[in-house]
């Protein structure tokens, strides 16, 4: 999502989002950092998946926009493909062989081959794109609400939209999504928070708390939000950085 929304816009929907412990019924978790793994601080990161062996990231800002392939061990970008200068790109998710990228205001999105970054071709949607995300066969896409929209594939017809919730408090600002062993997980934007979401009913199974990741010395040069969810199926690795940040982080959730 971009940095650039009227700040009265985002203070009013985070109050919709505080997470006090009266108004949230979902369990907490905190996290435990299994590795540091260098991260180009110049990537203002939209969405991140790790597929198959290979990390993908999405760039946004208008100008450094687009998709890359990281060596996961140095940060080094292997391949890279932009978007016309004028773009603002967002979440990308690979899905058959495809890396589907969403932009954020100008409702198109693009399908790349996988293998080269090709363009293979473009689709429409109605409203802001923020994350994306794949259960294998159906794709998930945030908007910046408290709604995600299910597609299905090839077509990315709109089948349905799931409302999460943390009991009766609905959650907004939902931003960069990953599915994880059956749930969806999405960073909530402004926040250093992940929310777990149940894909059947929206309802929050769970909160995680990253707060503190970067240090004294990470802070040093100009920072953005946590925003990058990604998981290596094979071997239940779980990724997370931030906008601008100089680390990607594995992590593993701890239940407080």
């Amino acid at each position: 999502m971009g940095r650039y929304l009227l700040l009265a816009f985002s203070l009013g929907w985070l109050a919709s989002c505080s997470h006090s412990p009266a108004q949230q019924s979902a369990p907490e978790y905190g996290i435990r950092v299994v590795h540091v793994y260098p991260h180009d601080r110049n990537a203002f990161t939209q969405g991140l998946e790790y597929h198959e062996g290979v990390l993908y990231e999405s760039t946004g800002l208008e100008g450094r926009s687009g998709i890359r392939r990281v060596e996961l061990e140095t940060g080094r970008v292997l391949d890279f493909k932009p978007l016309a200068e004028f773009m603002f790109g967002e979440g990308i998710t690979v899905l058959n062989g495809e890396i589907f990228q969403l932009t954020w205001r100008h409702q198109t999105g693009f399908v790349y081959r996988q293998s080269d970054f090709a363009l293979l071709r473009r689709f429409q949607y109605p409203g802001e794109g923020w994350g994306l995300a794949n259960d294998g066969k159906f794709l998930y896409m945030s908007d910046g609400t408290d709604e995600i929209r299910v597609w299905e594939p090839p077509a990315l017809t709109e089948v349905r939209r799931i409302r999460v919730h943390d009991g009766q408090r609905n959650i907004r600002l939902l931003n960069e999504l990953e599915w994880v062993d059956g749930e969806i997980f999405a960073n909530v934007w402004q926040t250093n928070r992940i929310v777990r979401i149940s894909p059947e009913d929206g309802r929050v199974t769970g909160w995680i708390d990253l707060e503190g990741l970067l240090t004294a010395d990470d802070l040093a040069e100009p920072v953005d939000v946590l925003n990058g969810i990604a998981y290596d199926a094979a071997t239940g690795r779980l990724f997370v950085t931030g906008k601008l940040w100089p680390k990607l982080f594995e992590i593993v959730p701890v239940k407080r």
